[in-house]
């Protein structure tokens, strides 16, 4: 992966999920411990579970409402928020992760999380994972109710706090979001290379990845 050019980004973005945490948590959680929980809780098998939850799955994919606890509680009449406790041991910060945010943080740029993560999740991994010190704001879409997938929402960030999208960088796991800060305008971005540790690398199409974050403050 190239160098960055440090003199010409002011702001950070980043993501949490898969970026600055590893997935793994949140996979386990959606796609093992959430079915199985499910099946005991509503009394039917573990794969009528699977084949009550896929639809409703793939039809809230990358829409706010698939990021709220909220929803999905009432939705699945299961208590969402008491489930997630039941797996956070497995929340964890992605290898040199913090050396990456330590780095730039001295450097004086600015530094801002941007996630879809709803606020319940937010607090939940903030209390295990010392993140906010390192952070100007800490911004969750259902601030603005849009997702990141949504151009609206970058619309609604660039009038909370007013950056240049240009002299940015941003750094997520998804491609559509990566996408869509990409047709608003933020000049420098990049994926991850392995966001969840136990699945190995993935295909980040156009975009560069990062996999060491020792790499990128190179040259800072």
């Amino acid at each position: 992966m190239p160098a960055l050019p440090w003199h010409a980004i002011d702001t950070v973005l980043l993501d949490m999920d898969g970026t600055l945490l590893d997935l793994h948590y949140d996979n386990h959680f959606w796609m093992d411990h959430l079915p199985q929980r499910y099946a005991e809780l509503h009394g039917v098998s573990r794969a009528m579970a699977e084949m009550e939850l896929q639809p409703l799955f793939e039809r809230n994919a990358g829409q706010l409402q698939w990021y709220c606890l909220d929803f999905w509680s009432a939705e699945l009449k299961i208590p969402v928020r008491e489930l997630k406790l039941e797996t956070a041991h497995l929340i964890a910060l992605r290898p040199d992760a913090d050396t990456f945010l330590a780095a730039i943080k001295r450097a004086g740029k600015r530094v801002i999380l941007i996630t879809n993560a709803h606020r319940d999740s937010l607090s939940l991994k903030l209390e295990r994972i010392e993140l906010a010190p390192y952070f100007e704001r800490l911004i969750s879409s259902h601030d603005y109710g849009f997702a990141k997938e949504n151009p609206q929402f970058w619309d609604a960030l660039q009038a909370d706090i007013n950056f240049d999208p240009a002299r940015s960088l941003f750094i997520d796991d998804t491609l559509p979001i990566l996408r869509s800060a990409q047709a608003f305008g933020v000049g420098h971005l990049l994926a991850v290379k392995e966001p969840d540790s136990k699945k190995g690398p993935k295909d980040t199409a156009e975009f560069a990845a990062v996999g060491d974050y020792r790499d990128l403050i190179v040259g800072l």
